[in-house]
């Protein structure tokens, strides 16, 4: 199968880094409020999860989520969880550290569209 969302080494490293002192993180992909559309890491659980919101998959176990009306438009695009220098706006966990998540993104092939992971979704 192949994963809707991926992970550089670099975020990774960072990742495993914020999991030490945070413990359990989860991603969503903020949709344009404040940093743009930019991967938001919280501590699980303190980002609110509805049946608005669709989890593409999990990075280094840690549950990757956006909003329906995102996904409908990024839903043929396989999108790679990378870190950039620098201070973002957001509420993101990682902003004190001195890099900012960021995503970088491709279309799916044919051929990938045909063996996707499946998305979830919350039950009302």
């Amino acid at each position: 199968m192949i994963p809707r969302v991926t992970v550089t080494p670099e975020a990774s490293k960072l990742i495993s880094e914020l999991k030490t002192r945070f413990g359990e993180l989860m991603f969503h992909q903020s949709g344009g409020c404040c940093d743009g559309s930019s991967p938001m890491c919280f501590e699980k659980g303190e980002f609110i999860l509805g049946s608005s919101d669709v989890k593409l998959g999990e990075v280094d176990g840690c549950g990757f989520w956006m909003s329906k009306d995102q996904y409908e438009y990024w839903q043929h695009t396989q999108l790679q969880l990378d870190i950039t220098k620098g201070r973002g706006s957001s509420f993101s966990i990682e902003i004190p550290t001195g890099y900012r998540f960021m995503i970088h993104s491709r279309l799916f092939t044919e051929d990938e569209l045909s063996n996707l992971e499946p998305v979830s979704f919350i039950e009302p």
